[in-house]
């Protein structure tokens, strides 16, 4: 199919219709990450699905155009970038700084840095997409789903299949939550006991969702975790947990929260750092070619340059007037703490670590998609040296004016420049994707880009009060008054920890140290493999196998097995990558409806402020309501892939 600067005439791009569409689905998207990546440290790419919806409605619409599409498909996939900002912004209450998710302040950090991520990556583009030779996975895959979905009746049929498999993954995903929220089925199952002379246990929650995360990740990252979890329960927590008295229960979860989780946070930081250092050598040799190309161009040098991107002048003024509403930011945020004196020094720290660090963080995380995809770049190292950056300057200018006992707001204000700075990086992360598969079918960039801005803001006003509703309903794991049901939010924690250790004192270095040595012998163990040739054995993975809570590790752990055994099975098919395709979608169906049903029931515990008014079984049911959790979880995973395989078999 001849794409629109191939056909020469005007098509259908950026109209009204791809705005609401993208929006919408940007702000369903966008709520959805927002609550696994506080429960589990994940969040699913949108791009595919959203693109699929897109060609389904639009083609009922009529008139549609493969560059419209990919219009939506821009949008919806901000969901994921904005949404990943709840990897630093929970951290300002983990500190104790914040006791309420403030709106504004909120969606204008999300807003702003993602703002800029956009106009960062416009003159990336050029270089790290136009004269670039990077694979970009993700991007490739989301251009050839819309030729494909566009190009002709079987395309149409893949659509329709498509959005089926969603719906019907999400309603299994929404009714099995709707049962463990009135409590007919158990929301978890497990159970602490002796081992070693400590405790350990074993258990997981009962979610379709966490399901479908595995089979998102695959395999090689399930394993991993696997390790971590083995690690963390039956070495790390009996170990610490050896002679300590009390509870068996009690002494399980106070040993794993306090101590088990910083070793974690040791190896976790270590691997993302060294998933960095890999591919810095690529990044010096991406950014060689970059000047390279500027200095054939300023030579006179013939570039073939096919498309327009938004001009100059606008990409500088959009830039500059982002600092405006960052800087007042900034000025409210340390108002009536120790740094309100120093607000000139406070300002242009501000100003210079955002511009220095956030270009040096857009261009490491734009090649990173080019390099390794979106879904597997370690952003989360990116966050971690910036939190160690920002911590150690705010502790060098002003640390020696505060006592340690007293730092808390310069704790806070670490974690809040950082977030601007996190924000321009996961949006470019996400943006260069867009802009690739925008390359492949004909898209006219400024387009795109205006319509990366459009999702950016859509995300931005929606992440506050879901986070909020998760605030209120929930709580963050080490956040003060956090109950037992507490969401993990591990990055956030991660973030919190290491700006606390520097600039507070109250790590436990010890537990770091030990985390990061385990990190240092998984990373070698990794390269040995891979030099081997015989897989990988992702570090990350298994820290976060030890960091998280066991019942969050093994339903993902089992997810990746179903989705690996999904995919050896569309190799037995005619058309496999559309049999893999539709996996993806159902599993991306299933995480979207546990979300929003989870989401659902956060708001029905804030309005009734108790849970257990939702119940409607009586006081001693819970041995029932496992064993119905168990059937049911294994009754609905077999139907809808099953179905999902019959729609597969009928594409053939």
């Amino acid at each position: 199919m001849a794409t629109q600067a191939e056909a020469g005439a005007p098509v259908r791009e950026m109209t009204l219709r791809a705005l609401i569409i993208g929006g919408l689905l940007t702000v369903v998207f966008t709520a959805a990450n927002v609550y696994f990546g506080l429960r589990v440290g994940l969040t699913f790419s949108t791009a595919i699905p959203a693109a699929v919806i897109s060609m389904a409605i639009l083609r009922t619409m009529g008139g549609s155009s493969m560059v419209e599409n990919n219009i939506v498909q821009t949008i919806g996939s901000a969901a994921g970038a904005v949404a990943t900002m709840v990897f630093v912004l929970p951290g300002l209450v983990i500190v104790g700084w914040w006791t309420r998710i403030p709106y504004w302040e909120t969606m204008l950090v999300c807003a702003t840095g993602g703002v800029l991520g956009v106009m960062l990556s416009v003159p990336m583009r050029r270089a790290l997409v136009i004269d670039s030779d990077l694979p970009y996975p993700e991007g490739v895959a989301g251009a050839e789903i819309l030729r494909v979905g566009m190009g002709d009746a079987e395309g149409a049929r893949e659509n329709k299949a498509g959005l089926a498999t969603i719906m019907w993954g999400a309603a299994a995903g929404a009714f099995f939550y709707f049962l463990t929220a009135i409590r007919v089925a158990a929301a978890e199952v497990g159970k602490n006991f002796k081992f070693a002379g400590g405790v350990s246990g074993l258990g997981g929650s009962m979610s379709l969702g966490l399901l479908a995360i595995g089979h998102l990740i695959g395999l090689t990252t399930g394993i991993a975790m696997l390790a971590g979890v083995i690690t963390s329960r039956f070495v790390l927590l009996p170990w610490l947990s050896n002679g300590v008295a009390g509870p068996i229960d009690d002494v399980a979860g106070t040993i794993f929260s306090e101590q088990v989780r910083f070793v974690g946070a040791g190896a976790m930081a270590v691997a993302a750092v060294w998933a960095l250092i890999r591919i810095m050598g690529s990044i010096m040799r991406g950014l060689a070619g970059i000047a390279a190309t500027a200095r054939a161009r300023r030579e006179g040098t013939a570039i073939a340059i096919t498309e327009r991107d938004l001009p100059g002048g606008w990409v500088l003024g959009i830039s500059a007037a982002m600092f405006g509403p960052i800087l007042f930011l900034v000025w409210q945020f340390v108002q009536g703490g120790p740094l309100a004196g120093s607000i000139g020094a406070v300002l242009l720290l501000a100003l210079v670590f955002i511009v220095i660090v956030g270009v040096f963080t857009a261009v490491v995380t734009g090649y990173m998609a080019g390099l390794v995809g979106t879904s597997n770049s370690p952003v989360s190292g990116v966050g971690i040296l910036s939190v160690l950056i920002a911590s150690v300057i705010v502790a060098a200018l002003f640390g020696a004016e505060v006592a340690p006992d007293q730092r808390a707001p310069l704790i806070a204000f670490a974690l809040f420049i950082v977030a601007f700075v996190f924000g321009i990086a996961i949006v470019a992360n996400d943006n260069l994707q867009d802009l690739k598969t925008g390359q492949l079918v004909g898209s006219t960039p400024w387009k795109q880009q205006v319509a990366l801005v459009v999702g950016v803001i859509a995300g931005s006003l929606v992440l506050p009060p879901v986070l909020q509703m998760l605030a209120d309903s929930f709580g963050f794991l080490g956040a003060p008054g956090a109950g037992p049901n507490a969401l993990a939010a591990p990055q956030a924690s991660l973030f919190a920890a290491i700006a606390q250790g520097v600039l507070g004192g109250s790590l436990r270095w010890d537990l770091v140290g030990t985390g990061a040595a385990i990190g240092v012998g998984i990373v070698i163990i990794d390269e040995l493999l891979a030099k081997s040739g015989k897989g990988r054995f992702p570090p990350l993975a298994v820290g976060m196998g030890i960091y998280l809570p066991v019942a969050l590790v093994l339903p993902t752990v089992i997810g990746t097995v179903i989705g690996h055994v999904w995919n050896k099975m569309a190799l037995t098919t005619k058309r496999p990558e559309f049999t893999v395709r539709l996996g993806v979608l159902l599993a991306t169906g299933l995480v979207v409806g546990d979300s929003l049903m989870g989401l659902a029931y956060a708001g029905a515990v804030g309005a009734l402020g108790d849970p257990e008014r939702l119940s409607v079984v009586p006081e001693g049911f819970e041995p029932i309501a496992g064993w119905i959790a168990v059937i049911a979880v294994i009754a609905l995973m077999v139907g809808v892939y099953a179905r999902t395989k019959v729609a597969a078999l009928r594409a053939d």
